[in-house]
């Protein structure tokens, strides 16, 4: 399964560099690709599978992610990042994302993000709401 091709991912979403994304070298500190993920994950769910993320029951809690850079990125920059869906458990989503610079064909970074879906009272896994699995389902990676 290949993950660092604009091609290997359904759904894009652009994002602006921040200055306080940068590090002494002069580059996206590593750091603020975690931020990038969780965003594109998160609007995804709000867009698509209609979360609410201030009053639904059932809310995503990160509980694994990784990394891997290939070329660096800066502010100021607009980039994108792609988002597949890897697996889909009962109640997990491991999420494939992309970091690409604006129209570039080969991905700076990508990595996995896995939220487990919970209930928001008592912090215990549920099964991920219907209208939530819907759009993830239409992001999932074949094969």
């Amino acid at each position: 399964m290949s993950d660092n091709q604009r091609t290997d991912y359904s759904y894009f979403t652009d994002i602006t560099t921040r200055w306080m994304d940068n590090d002494i070298y002069g580059h996206v500190n590593n750091v603020a690709y975690y931020s990038y993920f969780d965003s594109v994950a998160n609007k995804y769910l709000i867009e698509e599978g209609e979360l609410d993320i201030h009053t639904a029951d059932i809310i995503g809690f990160v509980v694994a992610s990784n990394c891997q850079y290939k070329s660096p990125i800066a502010y100021p920059q607009l980039i994108e990042a792609g988002l597949r869906v890897n697996r889909l458990g009962n109640s997990s989503v491991e999420y494939g994302i992309g970091i690409f610079q604006k129209e570039a064909v080969d991905a700076s970074a990508m990595g996995t993000f896995t939220h487990v879906f919970v209930d928001r009272s008592s912090d215990k896994s549920v099964p991920i709401p219907n209208q939530i699995r819907s759009a993830l389902e239409a992001i999932l990676i074949k094969g």
